[in-house]
């Protein structure tokens, strides 16, 4: 995992504008430095986590962390208009997975692999209640992670207003909603998928254009979200084989 440590080293990436997904602070020394620190993180819209010396020290690599650590993506994340720019360049319509709390490490790893695998431009990720583009998210995906375009956005819904402007269907994977074989998956698509137990939220739902569930044949009434994102990109590659 990539991280910054140290007072004086986190608020130089933050002045320049280093790519980071969390600082994590020492509970109760929000004074000084640190108080600078985390105001500036706020501003970027990064998240800020007090935690204990305990989980500090078994955090840092430096063994001198000062009471804050930095987390920073494995690589730099891209724009969702770098996705739509991509699937321009392949004379293909746009086909984006968006997930909606995703936050097991190995299953963002496993839909980024199987993005790649089934030809998906890109990958559209929330900056809070998700997994970020971490070294153990880099080793599930296989090494997908440095060839994938992972967009990571502070709000899901405006960009999928964003895309529903540009005539991008939105597909929402629920449980409730009709076989996935039944519905129309062609031209410009954005698959959303939720997260393990919480699904996607109400209002993801509410905005999306189709909502489609895979069949169950047995005794389980549902998949790990890894997996059904994987079926649900390879049944959107398939109809455009046709």
């Amino acid at each position: 995992m990539n991280q910054i440590e140290g007072r004086n080293a986190v608020l130089e990436a933050l002045k320049h504008g280093s790519a980071i997904d969390k600082i994590f602070v020492r509970k109760g020394e929000f004074t000084g430095t640190l108080r600078v620190i985390a105001a500036k993180a706020r501003e970027a819209g990064v998240a800020v986590v007090e935690t204990n010396k305990i989980k500090l020290d078994e955090m840092s690599e430096s063994r001198n962390h000062q009471g804050i650590i930095a987390i920073c993506p494995v690589r730099e994340y891209a724009e969702v208009q770098d996705i739509l720019n991509l699937a321009d360049k392949k004379n293909e319509e746009p086909f984006i997975i968006i997930l909606d709390s995703i936050t097991d490490t190995y299953n963002l790893g496993a839909i980024i692999r199987t993005a790649d695998a089934s030809g998906a431009h890109g990958v559209i990720i929330p900056k809070r209640r998700s997994a970020t583009l971490s070294g153990m998210v880099s080793k599930a995906s296989a090494g997908a992670a440095e060839h994938v375009l992972v967009a990571r956005v502070s709000n899901i819904a405006s960009v999928i207003d964003a895309l529903k402007k540009i005539n991008v269907w939105i597909i929402c994977a629920d449980v409730n909603g009709k076989e996935v074989y039944d519905a129309d998956l062609s031209g410009a698509v954005a698959l959303v998928i939720g997260g393990e137990g919480t699904g996607v939220s109400r209002l993801i739902k509410e905005k999306s254009d189709f909502i489609v569930r895979i069949p169950m044949r047995g005794k389980i009434s549902s998949l790990n979200s890894s997996v059904a994102a994987g079926v649900l990109m390879y049944e959107v590659t398939r109809r455009r084989r046709q």
